[in-house]
């Protein structure tokens, strides 16, 4: 399967910006580059490390409302100094309730498991 790029929103009060996304289904959270971070005028809101390729690194949290595909929440989002693009990871797809159909390398509606 490809990489596969969305259209998405992100939305922080009354700030709303579209971006190209790319859909990252090795990440577990949503990255979003510095500069991006703060044209939206996100917080941090927490600092931690995260498990990259190339080892720990530590990193800052904030939350950001994401629209994709007629779908919207608030995510908790990694705010990166290195990634210079958008990254949709995982979690984003589950709380939207979307998903990557690998015969179509394209997101689809995902059921929601309770158990």
């Amino acid at each position: 399967m490809g990489h596969v790029w969305v259209d998405a929103e992100l939305i922080s009060g009354d700030r709303e910006i579209r971006v190209k996304a790319l859909v990252d289904s090795g990440a577990t959270l949503t990255v979003i580059p510095r500069a991006l971070a703060v044209e939206l005028g996100l917080r941090v809101t927490d600092r931690g490390v995260v498990m990259t390729a190339g080892g720990p690194v530590n990193v800052e949290f904030s939350e950001v409302r994401v629209r994709l595909m007629g779908r919207e929440a608030t995510v908790r989002v990694v705010i990166s100094d290195v990634i210079d693009k958008v990254l949709i990871g995982i979690t984003t797809l589950e709380i939207l309730g979307l998903m990557i159909d690998p015969t179509t390398g394209t997101l689809k509606e995902a059921p929601y498991l309770l158990y």
